[in-house]
């Protein structure tokens, strides 16, 4: 091991506490939040929680679990974000297939056809309108297919097919006969497990957090995905505490904004459990996909 000059230890020691002190910028919120969730109301109303929990509770819990629509939400986000990952990852790597396919008929038209979207959209009316007229409405598509397809992941799966995976296996494989729907399950899927792996965490991630396409387009309570009825109870805590004029109103008060942040965990917590299981994938899925193309 070669011995390391004084200018370079300086730069290794700056380069150390710059990345602890990135760290603790980086895990502070999540540690407070995760805090005021678990200190008591009072602590929370007057500030008092700066890192760890104060006054133990799980009034905030027991306020937003007792409720049936909890659950129903849960259910209901993981049914969408189940259906629409793997109708997601489907038409993503499917198309990304086909585009990297250079005897592809169209290949550039169809490419310039994935990147027009990614600059001009037609808006918000005009999205309204045709799933009005498409009769989904109040459903569970409506919620899942506008956000189905992304231009952008489309040509990082493309990318990475190319320039990770080496056409002389696909062409011994032709050779041999099998035909393109072969080479894709077969050769193609198995060697794009990173790239699979974040574009499912991607997909889930955006489904489970999804909440502007419920708003606008579901009215039918019983069909609201998790983060609206936790939405629904801030507001109304917010709108009780603000209508009460005896000692309730301030014990509603402090449990409203202790709902605020027991919320956040509630609606988190699922992703950082599935996390660890793709983080692994990041570097060699994104940047290994991104470099070349």
């Amino acid at each position: 091991m070669m011995k390391m000059s004084k200018g370079e230890k300086v730069f290794e020691a700056v380069n150390i506490a710059l990345l602890i002190f990135l760290c603790i910028l980086l895990l502070y919120p999540l540690v407070y939040i995760v805090s005021q969730s678990f200190s008591s109301p009072e602590d929370v109303y007057f500030g008092t929680v700066i890192l760890l929990p104060r006054n133990i509770s799980l009034t905030a819990y027991e306020e937003i679990l007792k409720r049936d629509e909890i659950w129903r939400g849960y259910l209901n986000t993981i049914e969408y974000a189940a259906i629409g990952t793997v109708i997601t990852l489907f038409l993503s790597f499917t198309s990304a297939f086909a585009l990297s396919r250079k005897r592809l008929t169209g290949r550039k038209l169809l490419m310039t056809y994935f990147i027009i979207p990614m600059y001009f959209s037609g808006g918000i009316i005009p999205l309204y309108l045709l799933i009005d007229s498409l009769g989904l409405m109040d459903t569970i598509w409506a919620f899942i297919l506008p956000a189905v397809l992304s231009p952008w992941n489309v040509i990082i799966i493309r990318t990475y097919m190319s320039s990770s995976i080496p056409f002389e296996v696909q062409e011994s494989a032709m050779i041999d006969g099998a035909n393109d729907l072969k080479i894709f399950v077969s050769i193609v899927l198995p060697l794009c497990k990173p790239v699979l792996a974040i574009m499912t965490l991607f997909a889930v991630v955006g489904y489970w957090n999804s909440y502007f396409n419920a708003l606008i387009y579901i009215s039918d309570e019983e069909k609201y995905p998790l983060q609206i009825i936790l939405q629904n109870i801030l507001i109304e805590k917010d709108t009780l505490a603000g209508g009460m004029t005896d000692i309730s109103s301030a014990e509603q008060a402090m449990i409203s904004e202790s709902i605020k942040y027991s919320s956040i965990v509630v609606a988190t917590l699922p992703i950082l459990f599935i996390y660890p299981f793709f983080s692994k994938y990041f570097e060699k899925g994104m940047m290994v996909g991104s470099l070349k193309g």
